[in-house]
């Protein structure tokens, strides 16, 4: 299993302890990765500039194919920019043509349609596979229970997703989970959307976007919610502040975090000093 990591603009400036953690339970599950030269995925120009959002995408297709590789990804946007680039290239000749033209004259790069687009968790629940994982955990996580939220970006465009995960009702982040002996929960407005996408034109709306869901979970006691998004990371952590009173705050994780603690890496090494919540009661709940 080799793969070219796909980080994007906002992991490497604002969340590395998704990056970090990702790397470490990749190197201990023997999932090798590249790195490469990536640029934007054109996801925030895709409003305004179609053609250019699909070339930006395109130009880190065409480097990951030139290196006879699939793209990992853990953005969720990210992975929607280049999945919906890759269908719309490969469904319109004639756009594809306009597109590779920039492509050679720019970077000498071409693209011809052979790289797929995973996202870290597909790449663990699909072709790693959850029995595999379950039996690398050293730290089984017993009696941990965690709220996991998917993110909007996560199964779409939903007509390429239908044969990994139920783009309406997902269950893959979950059973992950639950290979690490935590236990995920059901809970109202599982599916909502975090408000990152209304930030920029409303901060009030966004904030009131995450209140729906950090506030009952809060009065719920969860001990973590699971993300595997860094924008979502962003209006959990950042905002949680504003929302939750002091001593009510829930601690708000990556993924490949939780997964590591399972697989017995130490906090340091997952990146936890680096999360924007305290993540302390967490840790003394497992032990760690």
């Amino acid at each position: 299993m080799r793969y070219v990591l796909f980080f994007g603009c906002t992991i490497p400036a604002r969340t590395l302890d998704y990056e970090l953690s990702s790397r470490k339970i990749l190197k201990a599950l023997g999932i090798e990765t590249v790195d490469l030269d990536f640029g934007c995925c054109g996801f925030p120009i895709e409003a305004v500039d179609e053609e250019k959002a699909l070339t930006l995408s395109a130009s880190n297709l065409a480097l990951a194919e030139s290196r006879g590789l699939d793209i990992l990804t853990l953005c969720n946007a990210c992975t929607e920019m280049l999945a919906k680039a890759k269908l719309a290239l490969e469904e319109d000749e004639r756009r594809l043509g306009r597109v590779n033209r920039v492509l050679r004259d720019r970077l000498g790069l071409e693209y011809g349609g052979g790289v797929r687009v995973r996202h870290l968790t597909r790449v663990l629940y699909e072709e790693y596979g959850v029995d595999r994982i379950k039996e690398s955990v050293s730290r089984p996580l017993i009696g941990l229970n965690v709220a996991v939220h998917y993110g909007c970006h996560y199964m779409r465009p939903s007509r390429i997703y239908k044969e990994f995960d139920d783009p309406e009702f997902p269950e893959s982040l979950d059973r992950l989970v639950e290979a690490t002996g935590a236990e995920s929960l059901e809970y109202k407005n599982k599916m909502a959307c975090c408000g990152g996408g209304v930030l920029n034109i409303d901060e009030e709306v966004a904030v009131e976007m995450a209140k729906m869901k950090l506030e009952p979970l809060s009065r719920r006691g969860v001990d973590a919610l699971v993300l595997i998004c860094p924008f979502c990371g962003i209006m959990y952590s950042r905002y949680q502040r504003l929302i939750l009173e002091e001593g009510s705050e829930i601690p708000v994780i990556y993924y490949p975090q939780l997964l590591g603690l399972a697989l017995g890496l130490g906090p340091e090494e997952l990146g936890f000093q680096l999360n924007m919540m305290d993540v302390e009661g967490l840790l003394e709940k497992l032990g760690v």
